[in-house]
């Protein structure tokens, strides 16, 4: 049985991810640029999803590069045009499966260690997992700060009530919707060094593909959340609230959090 709240299985996951990929997708990309990303890179996406971003590391390193996307459930990456042969998709699970040691230039997870009750472990093996000289990118969201920014008082009362009974299944399921803010230091204590963090943040109006992150993540827990005594009234009134323009909250913060293994590798010059 998954551990996730979100679980990769559920029909609302391809929505979920179209959703992550049209609002974040820029921003993990230039953060990615960030890192010195170049031709000839060994590289990790880990919790690949619909492999988007994996597919565009594969275009950045070359032939000459590798990259290897993971998933725990990876059916809904695309299938599209065959990935070339320096491009492989692997199920794999970060908390239990193995990884190699000191091999890679580039790690990067997106909304992953937020999910895993075992988050400081597995950061230590992505540490371990780098080259000497290599770079860690985690982005994560800091779900302690979604404000209403347009909607009357009733509407936002209401969004704030779901999103928190939403935030309290996250937490029963032993994820940390703070651990945005909490990330940067995660990596110091880790060992990581030249630490830097940017935080991307925008409006979501009612309608948008953003706002549609909050639809299909209430539809795929509405169990849960009447057990904790949201009615369906609510969630059906929520539902049309993420429908009107005229109501605007703010985004998930992504906060892109990135930093080096210290040392240099003999094979860095490659």
């Amino acid at each position: 049985m998954s551990r996730y709240l979100f679980d990769n299985a559920d029909a609302q996951s391809p929505g979920r991810f179209s959703a992550l990929e049209t609002c974040y997708d820029p921003v993990s990309r230039r953060e990615l640029e960030l890192t010195g990303l170049a031709p000839g890179w060994r590289c990790l996406e880990v919790g690949g999803g619909g492999g988007s971003l994996g597919d565009w590391l594969g275009e950045r390193v070359g032939p000459d590069g590798e990259v290897t996307i993971t998933d725990i459930d990876p059916r809904w990456a695309r299938q599209g045009p065959q990935r070339p042969p320096h491009v492989r998709l692997l199920r794999h699970d970060i908390v239990a499966d193995p990884l190699p040691t000191a091999h890679y230039d580039l790690i990067h997870a997106r909304l992953v260690l937020l999910h895993l009750p075992e988050r400081l472990p597995v950061l230590d093996r992505l540490v371990t997992a780098l080259r000497p000289g290599g770079s860690l990118l985690l982005e994560e969201f800091d779900c302690g700060w979604t404000p209403v920014l347009a909607a009357t008082t009733e509407a936002a009362a209401l969004f704030e009530r779901v999103v928190t009974a939403l935030h309290t299944q996250l937490e029963k399921a032993g994820a940390d919707p703070l651990w945005g803010r909490r990330v940067l230091g995660a990596m110091a204590r880790a060992g990581l060094t030249d630490l830097t963090a940017t935080t991307h943040a925008e409006s979501w109006p009612g309608g948008s593909p953003g706002i549609d992150l909050h639809r299909v993540n209430i539809e795929q827990t509405a169990d849960r959340l009447r057990a904790d005594g949201i009615a369906d009234p609510e969630l059906t009134a929520f539902r049309a609230l993420l429908q009107d323009p005229a109501f605007v909250v703010n985004s998930y913060p992504l906060i892109s959090a990135r930093g080096r293994r210290p040392g240099t590798d003999p094979e860095s010059a490659r």
